[in-house]
This record gives C-alpha cells, sequence and structure tokens, in this order.
C-alpha cells in the first residue's frame, strides 16, 4: 500500500509540473500570423511574410518603401557626406590605386596552367572598380 500511496504522489506532482509549465508556455495555433509584424512599428523592412495583408504583397509596399526611405535618411545623416566629402573622396580614390595595383599584379602573375584563375580575379576587381566609380559619382552628386 505505500508504494502505491508513493507511485500516486509520483504521478499527480509530474501532472502539477505539467500543468505549471504549460500554463506559463505561451502556444499559438496553427496558421495564425504574428499581428506586430503586421502593424509596421518595426524599424526593419517587412519580410515577405509578414506582407500577407488582405491585399496581398502589394498592401505592404507603401510601408515597406516607407522602411526604405528612412533607413536611407538614417544613413545620410550618419555618414555627413557635405562634412567629410573630401575624406571619402580621398578614401574612395587610394581605394582605387590599392585596386589598380593587385589588378596588376594580377595580370603579371598569371599561371599558365590555370589561367582563368587569375582572369576570374581581374573581372572581380574590374566590377569592384567599377563600384568604387559609382560610389564616388554619389558622393559628388551629395549637397
Amino acid at each position: 500500500m505505500n508504494k502505491q500511496i508513493i507511485n500516486l504522489l509520483f504521478i499527480i506532482a509530474i501532472c502539477f509540473v505539467a500543468y505549471i509549465l504549460f500554463r506559463n508556455l505561451d502556444f499559438k495555433e496553427g496558421m495564425t500570423t504574428d499581428s506586430s509584424n503586421l502593424s509596421g512599428n518595426t524599424n526593419t523592412p517587412s519580410t515577405p511574410t509578414s506582407l500577407s495583408t488582405s491585399n496581398g504583397v502589394a498592401g505592404g509596399a507603401q510601408n515597406y518603401a516607407a522602411n526604405i526611405k528612412s533607413m536611407t535618411i538614417k544613413n545620410q545623416d550618419m555618414l555627413l557626406i557635405t562634412k567629410y566629402r573630401h575624406d571619402y573622396e580621398n578614401a574612395i580614390l587610394n581605394l582605387d590605386d590599392l585596386i589598380n595595383t593587385i589588378m596588376l599584379q594580377t595580370a603579371l602573375s598569371v599561371d599558365a596552367s590555370k589561367p582563368m584563375a587569375s582572369i576570374e580575379k581581374l573581372a572581380k576587381l574590374e566590377s569592384a572598380r567599377t563600384a568604387l566609380n559609382n560610389v564616388m559619382k554619389f558622393v559628388d552628386s551629395s549637397k
């Protein structure tokens, strides 16, 4: 009889712990969405899954565009392009010189057995130089 009481107490204790555990956990039923992502209160752009409103993906396009504009303004305020334009231009020009010297090194050290590796590296460096030119145009156009 004593073992049966102890077993019964263990079962009751386990049920009580399970009750407390499951009562304090926040469960969501399937096929529900998190309404906090749909409100647009976050500072980051919405993900495609959080844009599934009654209007579809296009229904969140206005909030998405506003979030991107907000991040752009925040970045412009942080960079202070007009104040540090000269420093940014010097950094970009120095990076351009660095890319040119690396391109020259790569062109002069092509491995005859694997020339494609050097050619691919040159192509990547050329795209980096094009990106730097675009950055320079952006810095020059900022007022």
